[in-house]
């Protein structure tokens, strides 16, 4: 490929990179201003984003490799699990706290999953990893208000944000023992169809109303889905593939900043100065560890 091509598609996936992190970044709006519960919400999430991941499947004629036997299907069915309960924590959080906090503590997602290899894969962990780890809980205890404030009413919806970041951690540890044999789209049809099998019972027991009442309803239904689900996840998806792994740390950085801003403007949630310098430490001590 010439370097002017090289170029020119480095420029594209930047800019499908930072669009990537804004349509991500706009989901606890959605969420937010959903008609039906956040368990609904979430089985509506991935149930609509299940058809564009099949037909792109069937477009690009990926995902025609077979699972051999129970193991395999297992496997793949396995992440989906873990995203139903990431995304059934997260949808809670962002009803029980503020979305900053919600989407900034969900973002240590990263931290859980280097600890989680050192605990099942023994991988090494380094003295980067844990000063990275050490800040960023500083930085929650910050974003809470310091020690004396750790108590605030808050506190259980911030818990239930670092429990779907946990889970979302799991959801990538065992997306790692399928990626090397099936194809992105397979994974993500497989995944999709688990997560919403097991959303759809939960969320009809809990809350019971499934259906929203308006038009108005249903657009956050499909905006969540198709704007922020299918859409955000594919541009980064494709970016990935031209720009250097380091470059996913914006739209770690762009999500808990846009998610702010929309929740200040839509929402009314102002962003104090206390949490405001808070949410940069979390951020910091993520981007250290992450380079641990």
């Amino acid at each position: 490929m010439s370097p002017i091509a090289t170029s020119r598609h480095a420029r594209l996936a930047l800019i499908a990179l930072l669009a990537g992190g804004v349509a991500i970044g706009g989901s606890p709006i959605f969420v937010r201003l959903s008609e039906v519960g956040p368990m609904a919400t979430a089985f509506w999430r991935v149930s609509l984003a299940l058809l564009p991941f099949f037909l792109m499947s069937r477009m690009t004629r990926q995902g025609d490799e077979t699972p051999a036997g129970r193991r395999d299907h297992l496997l793949l069915l396995l992440p989906g699990v873990f995203l139903a309960l990431d995304l059934a924590a997260w949808h809670l959080s962002l009803h029980m706290t503020s979305v900053a906090n919600a989407t900034l503590l969900a973002n240590l997602a990263p931290v859980f999953v280097t600890l989680g290899s050192w605990l099942v894969f023994r991988t090494r962990i380094t003295r980067i990893f844990l000063s990275g780890l050490a800040l960023a809980l500083a930085g929650v205890i910050v974003l809470k208000g310091g020690p004396a404030a750790i108590g605030g009413g808050q506190l259980a919806g911030d818990a239930t944000a670092i429990v779907a970041a946990f889970f979302y951690a799991c959801y990538m540890l065992s997306l790692g023992h399928v990626r090397s044999r099936f194809s992105t789209l397979r994974i993500m049809v497989w995944t999709t169809f688990s997560a919403a099998v097991c959303m759809l019972p939960v969320a009809f027991f809990f809350e019971g109303s499934m259906l929203p009442a308006t038009l108005f309803g249903w657009s956050m239904l499909f905006g969540l889905a198709f704007i922020s689900h299918v859409g955000g996840q594919g541009l980064v998806t494709y970016a990935l593939a031209y720009l250097p792994t380091a470059f996913s740390s914006l739209t770690l950085l762009l999500q808990p900043v846009v998610a702010a801003i929309l929740a200040w403007v839509l929402l009314a949630e102002p962003v104090g100065m206390t949490q405001a310098v808070g949410g940069a430490i979390v951020l910091l001590g993520i981007l250290v560890a992450r380079r641990g």
